[in-house]
């Protein structure tokens, strides 16, 4: 009896695919019953690539080979990408189970050891590692002509549910939250709510995300700027703006209107949106007494109109001028402004990292080559004690050549598989170093959106105001902790934390 073993291999985005498991393993053992094969073991690889020999069942399928041969006449997959994508690997592991009297055999591909086979084999191992380059590039050329069809060929957004591909159509709009969407932007249309007037309304009224949480203001800010909900298929990363083969939840004079409010281009009835050029820190600093973010607005004085920010509805903790508050946070801004000196030790610690991982990498491939010669000395030396020096027997030679042959095959093709990353880091650190000390100032000349882009870059979580002082205690972002000033307002100096290879304080002031 020809005896097989089995194996099958799956990526965890292929479990979705026609690629599971369960279809490879039917495929093989339905091909090994035709061609008469005794199936002596079966070989499950489930969640890894096919780019690095690091699959524990591929190297128990060649232990078992080399610990059966003569018992394994053939090694089944369901097809030449299920056991190799790079050609370099294939022929490598093809050639050592050649070495162990096997043969390689696909349940979907015409391969076999005929001449015409072999060729057949190359061709088949060429398209895959061609296949496996190109992926991504399919992959987007397909994307982008569904796109412009006025497909949605992404996860539908709250609002939409993903049809299903028989309806003709990619989206149909979520019979729960859909009227509540459309709600939104009425809302919003009128005037007289702010977003986070209408964010409550909506949440009163039942509106969650699908995994049942509250919308976020920044979700509910990006949904509303959604041109999807008037029936339109936007995605500026592939270029393609296109009608939708979907139903539109509003109409586009609504959605318009949406926008003008939002972006502070139409009087309203109601509270100014947050995004009004004159306030920029409106809604970004709260009241640290009650919490909700301070608004803004002009009064108007003997001389002329005056801009304050203040908080909303009862608290009066907060009531202060346009110039002392924006004043104010642009000395936090300085605060936190890395020093010259500062960025010259972060771009030599960064650049000095990188380096040692670089050259942690050549070690290694240094390493791996070797290994490859450390191997083939020893193949070198069991083959002279066989054929000249006549120390060991036959059994006992072939059984120590093929064992290092599976491991010279393997130490190969981790020798192929090493590369080390390049990235031009120097010139990233290089705009860093000319932006980051002067976020004061361009926070002061900038644009609306660009301040509120700065403010979000140094305190994504938005930071507290009691009236006379910013909290210290503000979530900023991780580049910029180690400038958290103490606790002493005496103290003009950063902490320590984080800082290497320094051993005292830097003063951002100096």
């Amino acid at each position: 009896m020809v005896g097989a073993v089995i194996y099958v291999r799956v990526s965890t985005k292929e479990q979705t695919e026609n690629l599971s498991l369960p279809t490879q393993l039917r495929a093989c053992e339905e091909y090994c019953r035709r061609q008469g094969y005794e199936i002596l073991e079966r070989f499950h690889e489930e969640g890894e690539s096919a780019k690095t020999t690091d699959r524990s069942q591929l190297q128990a399928l060649l232990k078992y080979c080399r610990t059966h041969k003569g018992k394994v006449h053939f090694v089944v997959v369901y097809n030449l990408t299920r056991f190799a994508r790079e050609k370099y690997d294939h022929f490598a592991l093809r050639a050592h189970l050649k070495s162990l009297g096997i043969s390689l055999r696909s349940a979907t591909e015409p391969i076999d050891d005929t001449s015409t086979g072999k060729l057949m084999e190359g061709v088949l191992a060429s398209f895959a590692q061609f296949d496996n380059d190109v992926r991504s590039d399919r992959t987007r050329a397909g994307m982008r002509a569904a796109l412009e069809l006025g497909r949605w060929t992404f996860p539908a957004p709250i609002g939409y549910l993903n049809a299903p591909k028989w309806s003709g159509r990619s989206l149909v709009p979520d019979p729960e939250r859909a009227p509540l969407i459309a709600r939104a932007f009425e809302e919003l249309a009128t005037g007289r709510f702010t977003k986070q007037e209408v964010i409550a309304r909506m949440t009163e009224a039942g509106l969650r995300t699908r995994r049942g949480l509250v919308l976020s203001p920044q979700s509910f800010g990006q949904m509303v700027r959604n041109s999807i909900y008037v029936g339109r298929v936007e995605s500026p990363d592939y270029g393609v703006s296109s009608r939708g083969d979907f139903e539109p939840l509003i109409d586009e004079a609504t959605f318009y209107r949406v926008q003008a409010v939002l972006d502070g281009r139409v009087v309203v009835a109601g509270p100014r949106p947050r995004h009004h050029p004159d306030f920029p820190l409106r809604g970004f600093v709260r009241c640290e007494t009650c919490g909700r973010p301070l608004t803004g607005s002009w009064s108007k004085g003997r001389n002329g109109h005056y801009a304050y920010y203040h908080c909303q509805r009862q608290c009066r903790a907060v009531n202060i001028s346009k110039a002392t508050l924006e004043g104010a946070f642009v000395d936090e801004l300085g605060l936190l402004q890395p020093t010259p000196g500062y960025m010259r030790l972060v771009k030599d610690r960064i650049l000095c990292v990188w380096e040692q991982r670089r050259a942690e990498a050549k070690d290694r491939t240094t390493e791996q080559q070797r290994r490859v010669s450390a191997i083939q000395q020893k193949l070198d030396k069991l083959d002279e004690a066989f054929l000249y020096a006549e120390a060991i027997d036959v059994t006992t030679y072939g059984r120590q050549r093929d064992k290092l042959r599976e491991a010279l095959t393997l130490a190969k093709i981790d020798h192929h598989a090493e590369a080390v990353e390049e990235l031009d880091v120097e010139g990233i650190l290089a705009f860093a170093e000319r932006i980051l000390p002067r976020a004061s100032d361009l926070w002061v000349q900038a644009t609306l959106d660009y301040k509120q882009r700065l403010q979000q870059l140094f305190f994504p979580e938005g930071v507290a105001f009691d009236g006379n002082r910013f909290n210290r205690t503000a979530v900023t972002a991780p580049l910029f902790k180690y400038l958290a000033p103490s606790e002493s307002a005496d103290e003009k100096v950063v902490s320590q934390d984080g800082i290497e290879p320094s051993t005292r304080a830097v003063n951002p002031r100096h």
